[in-house]
């Protein structure tokens, strides 16, 4: 393993540490690692074993999700920081997701995620790029499971406007998006321009409400995701989010959007 990679793991295992207001010095007794070992692996110097990463799910109470990420880094199949986030998915029943530019993962056609990927990864040959697609729509298998949760999506009008991959993918994206909405188990809004400069300028985030009532709000950025635990930082999420349903427009003003936008992009 390269010791000049990014800390993916030792980032994950620091910020659930803080999280959870645990000192480097509880990891160590609870992994049956020393103290200078955690450092190392949180700083990137050490590459956690497997030892490790079992004992920091043991710690963390965190179901296997460190196991799963050291074991992705190695196969590196997509991005390993994801990994956790995708682990806490599959078992939320409330997604709720605020959109800033582009169309939220989960509500991605095959074409528009093809396009923003290669976009995003311009020297990526063909191959790297399927695989990329593939494990974004395969998200979508959870509203095919017998009690499916409730994805609620606010998506900010720059989502609909924000030409991707051409007119044509964009109004096949957009018909996704209205035939996803007849779904009982999805929600979408439209946060429109006139909403002004809040909502313009808050960043994209996702909570996710599990049925024991516990929250969790995951953040994005160009050098990876983050989970976060604590509960203030759940609390000020979820106010945010309120807020920008609130102003949103209702879920049928929303549609009639979209619709109108459609046209456009038919012409």
């Amino acid at each position: 393993m390269d010791s000049n990679e990014p800390p993916v793991f030792g980032n994950e295992v620091r910020e659930v540490r803080t999280d959870k207001n645990m000192t480097q010095k509880h990891v160590a007794n609870g992994t049956g690692y020393s103290e200078a070992y955690v450092c190392k692996v949180e700083s990137g110097q050490q590459f956690p074993s497997e030892a490790f990463a079992k004992g920091c799910d043991k710690v963390f109470a965190t179901s296997g999700v460190f196991e799963r990420l050291r074991q992705r880094i190695l196969d590196d199949e997509s991005p390993s920081w994801f990994e956790p986030y995708l682990n806490h998915e599959g078992k939320a029943s409330h997604i709720m997701v605020y959109s800033a530019t582009l169309v939220a993962g989960m509500l991605q056609t095959e074409d528009y995620a093809r396009a923003v990927f290669r976009s995003s990864n311009p020297r990526d040959d063909a191959a790297v790029i399927d695989g990329k697609v593939k494990n974004r729509l395969r998200r979508r298998e959870v509203f095919q499971w017998e009690n499916p949760p409730l994805l609620w999506c606010i998506l900010h009008e720059a989502c609909l406007r924000t030409v991707v991959g051409g007119n044509e993918v964009m109004a096949g994206q957009l018909e996704h998006l209205l035939t996803s909405a007849e779904s009982p188990h999805i929600e979408i809004q439209v946060m429109p321009f006139a909403a002004g400069a809040p909502a313009a300028w808050m960043r994209p985030f996702i909570l996710l409400r599990f049925k024991n009532a516990s929250t969790l709000l995951y953040t994005e950025n160009q050098l990876g995701g983050k989970l976060a635990y604590s509960p203030e930082r759940v609390a000020a999420a979820s106010d945010d989010y309120d807020r920008l349903r609130a102003h949103a427009l209702s879920p049928d003003q929303s549609l009639s959007l979209i619709k109108t936008v459609l046209e456009e992009y038919r012409r």
